[in-house]
Formats: structure tokens, sequence, C-alpha cells
């Protein structure tokens, strides 16, 4: 029988949602993160450079880009929540962060329809396009600290500690490398 706090570490399904050890819901986060930042870089762009267009029309596909990559992380993001006691602190953070991350995709899916309104009509980004998807990656940093949180702090599908002990103790195969040590 497992405790509360190996529940958190197990998947509810292996297959969706990453072995034991293994979570997919961190590898899939990466795919909206490097889209938006990128687009907000080419939102920028589009105000600096001479063809402000071409960045702008580029900004808006890599918005779309990091949706449908939210929507994927969000998959497995809800399966690793299942897994996590309830009415527990790392559940509760589980529940802000999930929050806060659905705010986000659904105000770039709004940022996306609202480019795509005017897509090919102008120059650069609006001012309110752009405040728009500074605000979204100022709140998806607050999330992904929060995400950080449950992993690093709570250690929601990490391996347990005896698990991990394994990598970091010296085998007969490997010669130990000693540490410079600094003098006083």
């Amino acid at each position: 029988m497992s405790t509360p706090s190996q529940d958190g570490k197990h998947p509810v399904s292996p297959l969706l949602a990453g072995p034991y050890g293994h979570p997919l819901h961190p590898l899939l986060v990466t795919v909206p993160i490097g889209a938006w930042v990128a687009s907000l870089v080419f939102d920028i762009g589009s105000h600096v450079a001479g063809r402000g267009s071409v960045l702008a029309d580029g900004s808006l596909w890599l918005i779309a880009v990091g949706v449908l990559g939210a929507l994927a992380a969000a998959g497995v993001g809800f399966l690793d929540l299942f897994a996590i006691p309830t009415g527990t602190r790392a559940f509760r953070t589980g529940l802000v962060h999930m929050s806060l991350n659905l705010t986000v995709t659904v105000a770039y899916a709004i940022g996306f329809a609202w480019r795509r309104g005017g897509y090919g009509h102008s120059a650069s980004v609006g001012a309110g396009q752009l405040a728009l998807s500074a605000v979204s990656l100022a709140v998806l940093a607050v999330s992904g600290f929060l995400g950080g949180k449950l992993a690093y702090r709570y250690g929601v599908r990490v391996a347990a500690e005896s698990v991990q002990r394994e990598g970091l103790e010296p085998t007969s195969a490997t010669p130990s490398i000693p540490l410079p040590t600094t003098r006083k």
C-alpha cells in the first residue's frame, strides 16, 4: 500500500502520462513556452525591423503552435494532477498551476483570434496585442514557478529519493573524481 507522499510520484496512466520517474508533462511544456517566448520576440521585432509584417505573421503562427502545445501539455498535466492526493498543499498548488496555465492558454487563443482578424493588414503587432502577450507570458512565468515547486519541492512525479540515490552513489566501474578544495 502506498503512502500519500508516494501517491503523487506514480502516474495514473504510465502509457499516457509517462512512466514512473519520466513524466511527459515537463517535456511537453517546452513547446508552448518556447513558442510564446519567441512570439513575444517577434512582436517586439515587428516594431524594430523594416519588414515588421513578416515578424507579425510569424508571431501569429508561433502563438498557434503554443496553444496546440499547451493543450497537449494540459492533457498529461491533468493526469499528473489526478495522481496527487486531494487536500494536500501539492494538490492546491497543482490546481492554481492548472488554472493559471488554462487562463494563459485562453488569453493566447483570444490573442490569436484578435490577430487573425487583421491578418496581413498590419506592418507590426498592435500595442494591445503586444501587451496581452507580455502579460500572458508573465502569468506563465508565475505558473512555471508553481510547476517547479510541484516537482522540486513536493516531488510530484519525481522518483523517490531511494531510487534517486542509486544515480548519486559511486560505482566500482567509475572512479570518483576528487572535487577541488578551497584554501582559506
